[in-house]
């Protein structure tokens, strides 16, 4: 598996890649998380450009069918000092192989290289693939005071598209 910078080619990709990702969430009874649009190609755009948004490229030799095509990719940004994770989605053909993982430690290193505190995301709390996850990798769910003003401003904005209808929490991992 190779992790790049996602080119202007791959953004309509990680629409493709992100609309597969969300069908695992229809078993949840989420069916409008698996319903959902994928991130607009502006969107996408705008992060690729501000250099935070990577692919994982799939391996042949893995099984997955897409030898040097993506199968997963990362987005983010700076919000309060830490590399704020986005979106991390993972194609369910290349699931359960550590891709995800290595994108976290891909944003890690480049986050540690900007000598920012660490990485924070926000996350559905019953999902396995999801908070339980991230806490196997070394996140930890925040408390509210440990809430910068970037994570409430977030959380506000998820709540109003409705994301709170599922408990939700955002994490944090140290980069170090």
């Amino acid at each position: 598996m190779r992790i790049r910078p996602a080119t202007p080619a791959d953004l309509p990709l990680l629409q493709d890649i992100e609309r597969a990702a969300g069908e695992p969430f229809r078993t949840l009874g989420m069916k409008e998380i698996a319903d959902d649009e994928p991130p607009a190609l502006e969107l996408l755009e705008r992060f690729r450009e501000a250099g935070h948004a990577w692919i994982a490229e799939g391996d042949e030799a893995e099984g997955d069918g897409a030898d040097g095509r993506p199968v997963a990719y990362l987005i983010g940004e700076l919000v309060d000092g830490a590399f704020h994770i986005e979106q991390v989605s993972v194609h369910p053909d290349a699931s359960h192989r550590g891709v995800g993982r290595a994108l976290i430690a891909y944003a890690a290193d480049r986050a540690r290289d900007q000598g920012l505190t660490g990485l924070t995301l926000t996350t559905f709390t019953e999902v396995p693939w999801n908070a339980p996850y991230y806490e196997r990798i070394g996140f930890r769910a925040l408390t509210d005071p440990e809430l910068t003003p970037g994570l409430r401003k977030i959380r506000a904005s998820e709540a109003e598209h409705g994301l709170d209808r599922w408990p939700r929490v955002c994490m944090h991992r140290a980069t170090a």
